[in-house]
């Protein structure tokens, strides 16, 4: 049986790709904003939520209610920059937040 969180366990993978590569990319960098710390986050939450996604578990809209969250601030936070990761880390923020905000939708029936 496949899952119906395919969509949202990719573009978990793809965002803590992008966030790595992001974090490496501005290490040393001078930030005004909160890049590359939204990064280390967004890839613990990221992760986190993959987790829970993968095992089916009960608790996978919470973990994706969060991960969403992290996802928007990062993305916002990324944005402000003009490099090239920064943008990619950005897009795969908000595609991420995108698809745990479908995964909370699946559940907002149930109490």
């Amino acid at each position: 049986m496949e899952s119906p969180y395919l969509d949202c366990i990719e573009a978990c993978r793809k965002c803590i790709a992008d966030c790595q590569y992001c974090l490496i990319q501005m290490s040393g960098r001078e930030s005004k904003n909160d890049c590359p710390l939204c990064c280390i986050l967004c890839i613990e939450s990221c992760s986190a939520a993959l987790q829970f996604l993968t095992a089916d578990s009960q608790y996978a809209k919470e973990y994706c209610s969060i991960c969403a969250k992290v996802c928007q601030w990062c993305a916002e936070q990324c944005a402000q920059h003009d490099h090239k990761h920064c943008e990619d880390c950005a897009n795969s923020c908000v595609k991420c937040m995108e698809e745990c905000q479908k995964v909370v939708m699946m559940f907002s029936d149930e109490i």
